[in-house]
């Protein structure tokens, strides 16, 4: 099975295998979507390919352990929890809406983000919890060990939290 179908089938695949074994996360460990998962496996020197397909079968379990509700983010906000509660959209996302808590990525300068202790609790959000969960798993891939994307992002904070952010929609929503 290519990696394309692979992906298709399982969208929470990429990053669980990132976050395992450091498989398509970044250009040095990139694939290409026409490889076999055994293929793959092999140029990353992973000789049980069984474990590769069990891990890519609890993919969604891990995604659910990396998940964080809203209300939970806005209660460690509200009792001054130590945490970064990090946006990681695009600036032409963030100039439609925001949350005021929330600080931009900086993808420029992302060696700031690299040299917090490893053990630093991230929160990312983006517009709908998608692009939170891939730079979470970036994040745990890098061995961060308290690393969180906030469930359904910036929608769920508008309808659940806080109604005075707007929501918005992209093209092909």
């Amino acid at each position: 099975m290519t990696m394309e179908a692979i992906l298709k089938a399982a969208p929470a695949a990429q990053r669980a295998l990132f976050q395992r074994y450091h498989i398509g996360g970044c250009s040095a460990c990139a694939f290409q979507p026409h490889e076999t998962l055994a293929k793959v496996a092999a140029d990353h020197n992973i000789l049980d390919v069984n474990e590769v397909v069990q891990t890519i079968l609890q993919a969604e379990e891990l995604d659910g352990k990396i998940q964080l509700e809203p209300e939970t983010v806005k209660q460690w906000l509200d009792q001054g929890e130590e945490f970064s509660f990090i946006d990681c959209r695009p600036p032409e996302e963030r100039e439609l809406s925001r949350i005021p808590e929330a600080e931009y990525l900086d993808f420029d300068h992302s060696e700031k983000y690299m040299s917090l202790p490893k053990d630093r609790r991230l929160v990312f959000v983006c517009r709908d919890g998608e692009r939170a969960l891939q730079v979470a798993s970036y994040f745990v891939g890098h061995q961060f060990t308290s690393v969180f994307g906030m469930r359904g992002g910036l929608l769920a904070w508008s309808e659940e939290i806080d109604p005075s952010v707007p929501s918005y929609e992209l093209p092909g929503d």
